[in-house]
């Protein structure tokens, strides 16, 4: 099972998608980051994974919460993501921006 993992995490190392924003601008977008964030998240690597990219746990469990309400519609389940949708928005937003003042600094 560990090994068929690690042809994943393989795999995906060697085929991430270029950033089109950033190829554009030379800046990067809100999103720059999130691959190389969850490939070292699957390697079992969290606080690396946090540095990267640190919108990705946030944004995880909002998908896996989605589905979880798809499955099982889960009380108040819709109102629950909308509230977690604009959290992670939000948090996406800082990051960025955060991102963007140390950066130039």
């Amino acid at each position: 099972m560990s090994f068929y993992l690690l042809n994943i995490i393989h795999w995906l190392e060697a085929h991430q998608l270029p950033c089109m924003f950033k190829a554009a601008t030379d800046m990067d977008c809100p999103g720059c980051g999130i691959q190389r964030s969850f490939i070292l998240l699957l390697k079992g690597n969290v606080p690396e994974s946090f540095l990267q990219y640190p919108a990705l746990v946030p944004v995880c469990l909002l998908f896996i919460f989605l589905l979880l309400h798809i499955l099982f519609k889960i009380k108040n389940g819709a109102a629950i993501l909308k509230f977690a949708y604009i959290f992670c928005a939000g948090f996406i937003l800082v990051s960025y921006i955060y991102k963007l003042i140390t950066k130039t600094a």
